[in-house]
């Protein structure tokens, strides 16, 4: 009897440490190794098997300025992006991930490799933004995604002022950009706070 208690709790602890030692598993405060409460200064260590960019003051169109911090696995893929929340501050934690590794998942399977079809059975949509060349898609918690608007039909693609429903969307667009921002979450905690 006491050995098949000690089978069955010493299973149980297997499984519940291989669950929390997935490297690509994205939960609601870690993202494979790097947690929430991370700061820029731990980086180093955080990915010290891997190789770890700095571009201190660059960025995109998008976000020219900012910090990035570009972390590859050592064989050269490029993981992910990271940007602080507030720039050249070592003690700051990061703000957003950019997800590059379509092997990342979050715990119901979406990933790079998932399409709307997948968003749209996994999360609540809370808007659509319709941009120049993308669809900007916020749900429910920290995650938003990008589509390209080349996956719409025709007559949606070219208008900016179209106010495009998740209807309109097929199932089968594939998703261009992941991104992971844990400010918004934090954001919406203390708004829900304020609102009560």
């Amino acid at each position: 009897m006491k050995k098949t208690v000690f089978l069955g709790l010493m299973a149980a602890c297997l499984v519940s440490c291989a669950k929390k030692e997935d490297p690509f598993l994205i939960q609601n405060d870690r993202i494979g190794k790097l947690s929430k409460e991370a700061t820029v200064k731990q980086l180093d260590s955080i990915f010290a098997k891997d190789s770890l960019v700095k571009r201190i003051g660059e960025g995109d169109y998008m976000q020219a300025g900012n910090d990035h911090y570009l972390v590859y696995e050592k064989q050269g893929k490029h993981l992910f992006t990271l940007i602080p929340r507030q720039q050249h501050d070592e003690n700051e934690k990061i703000e957003t991930i950019q997800i590059h590794d379509a092997r990342y998942k979050t715990e119901n399977g979406v990933s790079l490799k998932s399409t709307f079809k997948d968003i749209r059975e996994h999360y609540k949509i809370k808007n659509i933004y319709n941009t120049m060349k993308n669809l900007v898609i916020t749900v429910n918690g920290q995650e938003y995604f990008t589509i390209d608007k080349t996956e719409l039909p025709e007559d949606l693609r070219y208008d900016m002022s179209l106010n495009i429903e998740a209807i309109q969307i097929p199932g089968e667009a594939k998703i261009k950009q992941f991104m992971i921002n844990w400010k918004h979450r934090e954001t919406e905690k203390t708004e829900k706070k304020d609102g009560e």
